[in-house]
Parts: C-alpha cells; sequence; structure tokens
C-alpha cells in the first residue's frame, strides 16, 4: 500500500509539471463550456494521496495499539494451577510428626526442667535406688521415642521428595508454556517456593536425627553417673571391703 501510494504521488507531479493550461470544452450542448484545468486535477489527486497515506497511517497505528493490548493481555495472564497448597500439606505432615514425638518437650523451659530431673550432673544421698530405676527406664524410653521420631521423620522426607519430583516437573512445563512475563514470573516463584520448602525439611530432618544422637549421648552420660553412685554407695564411706580367706574344719 505504501508503494503504491508513493507511485500515485510520483505519477501526479510528472503529470503537473508537465501540464498544458486551462481550456475550454466547446460543443458539449445546454449553452455553457465546461472548463478543464489540468493543473487543479493533479492538485486533487495530490491531495487524495495524501489522505489516503495518513488512513493508512492511522490503521497501522490501531493495528500496534491493538497487538500491545494482546502483548499487555499476555503479560498479565496467570498461571492456571498454584503448587503452593501441595507444598504446605508437605511441610505440615513433617511439622506434625514433630508435633507428635514423644518424650522431651521441644520447649525450652520444660526441657531444661525435665533433663535437670533425668540426667543429673550427680545423684544426691536422698535419691533412692528404685527412684534411679525409675528415671533410668523414662530416659531409655525418651531415647527410644527419639529415634522413633527421626526415622519417622526419614520415612515422610523420602515420600515427599517422591512428590516433589511431580512438582517440579509440573513447574518446569509451566515456565517453558508460559505465554506472558507473569506466568513466568509465577512460576519462578514457584520453584523458588519448591526449594525452600526442601530447605525447610531438611532441617527439620536434621533436628529430629540431631535429637536422636543426644538423647542417646545423655543417656549414656546418666548411665555412667548411676553406676557411679551405686559402686559408692556399695562400698560406703567407711573403709572398703577387704576380702580374706576362710578355712573350714581345721584345716590349714
Amino acid at each position: 500500500m505504501k508503494h503504491r501510494s508513493l507511485a500515485l504521488a510520483v505519477a501526479a507531479m510528472l503529470a503537473l509539471g508537465a501540464a498544458p493550461p486551462a481550456h475550454a470544452l466547446f460543443g458539449l450542448g445546454g449553452g455553457a463550456d465546461i472548463v478543464y484545468d489540468p493543473t487543479n486535477h493533479v492538485e486533487n489527486a495530490l491531495a487524495a494521496v495524501r489522505a489516503l497515506e495518513q488512513i493508512n497511517n492511522q490503521i497501522r497505528q490501531l493495528q500496534n495499539e491493538a497487538q500491545m493490548l494482546v502483548n499487555q493481555a499476555r503479560n498479565l495472564a496467570s498461571l492456571p494451577s498454584s503448587v503452593l497448597g501441595r507444598l504446605r500439606a508437605n511441610l505440615a505432615r513433617t511439622e506434625q510428626l514433630i508435633a507428635q514425638a514423644r518424650g522431651l518437650a521441644y520447649d525450652v523451659t520444660e526441657l531444661d526442667r525435665a533433663f535437670a530431673r533425668l540426667y543429673p550432673e550427680h545423684y544426691g544421698a536422698s535419691v533412692s535406688g528404685e527412684q534411679m530405676s525409675r528415671d533410668a527406664q523414662e530416659r531409655w524410653q525418651h531415647t527410644l521415642s527419639g529415634l522413633q521420631t527421626a526415622m519417622q521423620m526419614q520415612a515422610q522426607v523420602s515420600q515427599n521428595l517422591g512428590e516433589d519430583e511431580g512438582v517440579l516437573a509440573d513447574l518446569v512445563g509451566k515456565s517453558q508454556s508460559a505465554v506472558g512475563a507473569l506466568q513466568a514470573m509465577q512460576a519462578t516463584n514457584q520453584l523458588l517456593a519448591l526449594q525452600a520448602k526442601q530447605a525447610i525439611q531438611t532441617q527439620r530432618l536434621q533436628l529430629t536425627q540431631d535429637r536422636a544422637a543426644s538423647l542417646e549421648l545423655a543417656r549414656q552420660a546418666a548411665v555412667r553417673e548411676r553406676a557411679r553412685e551405686v559402686r559408692r554407695r556399695f562400698l560406703g564411706e567407711g573403709t572398703p571391703y577387704t576380702p580374706y580367706r576362710v578355712n573350714f574344719y581345721g584345716n590349714p
């Protein structure tokens, strides 16, 4: 369309340069003569060409604006679905395992109080042997509970990793098929959320494993302290027991 308008403009300019002067047309009847002015005709043709070019420019501008609106609509289009709900559900399951853990509480105040009772630096003389035996049994139960929680967390994390593989494949597909900037940004944000979820999950797994190991070390220390106190009570505070030979039936 642009080349055609340019050709018409060039033709009109050539015609204007070579146009003869105006002259009258006779013998058309009706008692009036028609005056034909070639210069005025060429000027009218140029005006028409300019008007056509202006219309073409307006059409192109409207087309560009329409394409811009389409692009904006694509950039503002959201992803059809989100994986945040699935990620929260996975984290909720690991959090539930920690909340259900038996034994020593995760609360600092309660932990300090129970730890001082079950894992003393030394047993006083007023603590009975029966009480020390009950404490040893309770410590053993806490150790078993810590190990069980750690193994449950390991199993849950293993299950979550399988689900995370599906989430990752879904997010990569959404990112590659994003039709606009917003969808690409949302897919990237969800990938970052998956990464953060796995980091939190790893921290919780490490927490339960370290707790189980700490409970076992504390139990071993308490066992040694109990053994020391039992030995001390057996030997007493006076002269320790000294074995000596006993003769029966007058044998030398």
